[in-house]
């Protein structure tokens, strides 16, 4: 999930915390708790500080090992760990549990949209997405804020959240029967599906959808129950004999890329003074473009002396800003 569903999701633990006895008598170990939920619902995106470094490690890492298990139980320990050296005095078990169900919230959340994590590491490093709930879902969100105005105006917290997360909780419900019709759709109109990834947007009854079949890629849309195919791409399996694509596969942006993307198509482009290959994940077409690729560019004018000349991988909307981010001495001539 955002940011900012996170954040209301850390104040909407400290309130049902109050459902607990001992967190209900005592007002410090309260205020501990509330502390511990918030910076729990957090915790884990603290990768995100990677994106400084390079769009590659972010790509690579990000709600990677900070989503895994062992990640989740030194989350659990750790931060109450350092909230109980400010109040010594609060109990340390109700501290933990209450921090600890706020880590483990937030990784479980963030499975169910397109993005995904790595959250069943070190078992297996597949990225869990099963794409039916929004990375921002507005109506989880605002659910989520009616409920801390509730609580301002003096509504009981333990019963409030209770209610409200029982409602979000037959939401989610009804998002998984919503994409499992939309998978049953697919399969009745296409033959030989091997993938399908989904992504919810902000409409409900509006899907992006990615189809991969033995032959073919289909991106589209799915709309009050209409499969809407916008784009047919042949699938084309990677060539890896070609010593160009080998290359290409050694770089840094190109291997980030791979280890993500699930659904994606690869092209290679001649120039004059090289080759590009180009990565397109395919589950972000947005206006006619698809705006995650990793491509480099390979000089292929020295024999068999191949040489990466440069390389990226990220989202970028149109071509000339792509182009623009690209060493200019290895922009097109060709």
């Amino acid at each position: 999930m955002d940011t900012g569903t996170h954040v209301v999701m850390g104040v909407a633990l400290g309130g049902l915390a109050t459902l607990d006895p001992t967190v209900q008598a005592d007002p410090m170990l309260f205020n501990a708790v509330l502390a511990g939920t918030l910076i729990g619902s957090q915790a884990p995106d603290s990768d995100t500080v990677l994106k400084l470094k390079n769009n590659a490690v972010y790509i690579r890492n990000h709600r990677g090992i900070t989503h895994s298990l062992p990640a989740v139980f030194l989350w659990g320990i750790g931060i109450p760990a350092i909230i109980h050296l400010f109040f010594p005095e609060v109990n340390f078990l109700h501290l933990w549990l209450w921090t600890f169900l706020a880590v483990i919230l937030h990784v479980f959340v963030d499975i169910f949209n397109a993005y995904g994590t790595q959250a069943y590491r070190p078992f297996t490093h597949r990225w869990v997405a099963y794409g039916f709930i929004n990375t921002f879902d507005p109506y989880i969100f605002t659910m989520h804020l009616a409920g801390i105005v509730a609580w301002n105006l003096g509504a009981s917290p333990g019963l409030l959240w209770i209610v409200i997360y029982f409602v979000i909780a037959l939401y989610y419900v009804k998002r998984y029967f919503d994409k499992r019709e939309l998978v049953r759709l697919i399969h009745k109109n296409f033959d030989n599906v091997e993938q399908i990834a989904t992504s919810p947007t902000l409409k409900q009854n509006i899907w992006r959808i990615a189809i991969t079949t033995n032959s073919n890629y289909y991106v589209g849309r799915a709309e009050n129950g209409h499969l809407i195919i916008q784009d047919e791409f042949e699938n084309k399996h990677i060539d890896y004999d070609d010593p160009i694509v080998q290359k290409a596969l050694t770089d840094h942006n190109i291997k980030a890329f791979l280890s993500f993307s699930p659904v994606y198509r690869y092209e290679m482009n001649y120039f004059d003074e090289y080759t590009e290959v180009r990565f397109i994940d395919l589950r972000y077409r947005s206006k006619g473009r698809y705006p995650f690729v990793a491509l480099a560019h390979i000089d292929d004018e020295h024999g068999d002396n191949y040489k990466i000349l440069n390389s990226y991988t990220g989202w970028v909307f149109t071509e000339e800003k792509l182009q623009n981010k690209l060493d200019p001495m290895s922009s097109p001539k060709g």
